[in-house]
């Protein structure tokens, strides 16, 4: 402990000696550090850690294809005949992005959500805090619960 102390002083000192180049030193050891930190943070955020739902490797999404649009959302028709139809997929579920919502609770509030259909919470195996889960009923079209 008596060596780190004196070798603490004599930092100090020699800091003070040249106060410019401590200075730039601490600022490059700074940025070096956070940015360190920051690319960890995005690499352990997106390769290192697993996917927040169980069995993620088991997820497929599809796409429909058009000429100018790729990556185009599936029309409703089309999903329920691959639904009914499909061998290969354990369960099928729908969502699409539907830009934001009016919420009405003491004061109108627009959110921003994605329209499912049944069975998209069981799939990705999400435990609801509130509410209920969709039912096979709700997707059919004319069909509206509060």
């Amino acid at each position: 402990m008596r060596s780190f102390l004196q070798d603490l002083r004599y930092s100090i000192r020699q800091m003070s000696k040249s106060p410019g180049f401590a200075t730039i030193a601490i600022v490059t050891l700074a940025l070096g550090i956070g940015a360190n930190t920051a690319i960890f943070s995005v690499v352990n955020g997106v390769l290192l850690n697993p996917r927040p739902y169980p069995h993620p490797e088991r997820l497929v999404v599809l796409f429909h294809d058009k000429p100018n649009f790729s990556n185009g959302s599936i029309s409703y028709p089309n999903f329920l005949d691959w639904q009914r139809d499909s061998q290969a997929f354990e369960s099928v579920a729908a969502y699409r992005n539907s830009g934001s919502f009016a919420l009405t609770t003491s004061e109108p509030e627009a959110v921003s959500g994605e329209m499912v259909s049944a069975g998209f919470f069981e799939i990705l195996g999400t435990k609801l805090v509130a509410g209920r889960a969709f039912t096979v009923d709700e997707d059919r079209l004319g069909i509206r619960r509060r």
